[in-house]
């Protein structure tokens, strides 16, 4: 019964302004970005934050595999069976709102005219209900995909040490920087063995991206290859949850403390939403 209360007061609570959307992309699979959306999703409700951590790695989402759940209901129920978002979305731990990733829809574009009117329409009304709403993309460079980052109002891009995952994070950054050259751009490095090499290797990225792409990365972090994550995956409980005190928990609730530093003066600049944004771009790839 307090569940749906609370449900049914979010649903009543709507106010003026509108939910920052945040992308976490990342150049290809395996990088851990689904764990680290999580998981910052988290650490933003445990600062009064209200969440929708949206799992749109279509094909591959596990939000509610990591956090041990069931979902009753997924994305894809809500493009082929028109089941509402508020039906949708399900709650996990500390209050937090997500929606769970499907197996069976292979790429939004596929989508009728009238599936993305609806989804247009409903997600119209989830901007006024959050303080924030995260999408967990699909890895790589998928059309759909870069019309869900490029409108965003900024993007998280999660690479790891290895060289293969930074040059696909490079070519993930100089995909964005084309089709949106002000988007703010952040970088995590995760499954860092060796910190003062990772960071090296973090100002090279940046130097980089500054020096032949001509923007800049708004925020850069380091999360060590830690142990704990492996024990929270196979425990289905997030690592700031089974281990609060771990370093890689302490790290990531350290970029959160940055990122909502950052946050603290936003520029008032009168700009599109999202669903503008996207609306525009989905009909550019579609033509």
């Amino acid at each position: 019964m307090y569940d749906q209360a609370e449900r049914l007061r979010r649903q009543l609570s709507f106010n003026s302004s509108q939910a920052k959307t945040i992308a976490f992309a990342s150049g290809k699979g395996g990088v851990g970005k689904s764990n680290i959306a999580l998981n910052f999703a988290l650490e933003l409700q445990e600062h009064g934050k209200s969440v929708l951590l949206f799992d749109l790695d279509i094909g591959m989402g596990n939000i509610d595999i990591l956090l041990g759940t069931r979902s009753k209901y997924t994305i894809v129920d809500f493009f082929t069976n028109f089941t509402s978002f508020n039906s949708v979305i399900e709650r996990g731990p500390k209050g937090l709102s997500y929606i769970a990733g499907g197996a069976s829809l292979n790429d939004l574009l596929q989508l009728s005219d009238e599936s993305l009117d609806y989804f247009f329409q409903q997600f119209d009304m989830l901007v006024h209900m959050y303080d924030y709403i995260i999408f967990d993309l699909g890895a790589g460079v998928t059309s759909t995909m870069l019309s869900f980052i490029i409108a965003a109002d900024e993007c998280f891009v999660i690479t790891t040490p290895e060289p293969t995952a930074i040059t696909d994070a490079y070519s993930l950054v100089k995909q964005i920087v084309m089709h949106n050259n002000q988007l703010p751009i952040r970088l995590i490095m995760n499954r860092s063995p060796h910190i003062k090499e990772n960071k090296q290797s973090i100002e090279r990225f940046k130097h980089v991206v500054e020096q032949f792409l001509h923007t800049k990365v708004t925020q850069s972090a380091l999360l060590s290859d830690d142990k704990i994550v492996t024990e929270a995956v196979m425990q289905q409980t997030p690592y700031v949850l089974l281990a609060p005190k771990s370093t890689i928990s302490k790290q990531l609730k350290q970029i959160v403390v940055e990122f909502l530093s950052r946050e603290s003066n936003p520029k008032k600049i009168k700009k599109r939403s999202f669903i503008q944004k996207l609306k525009q771009y989905l009909v550019v790839e579609e033509k």
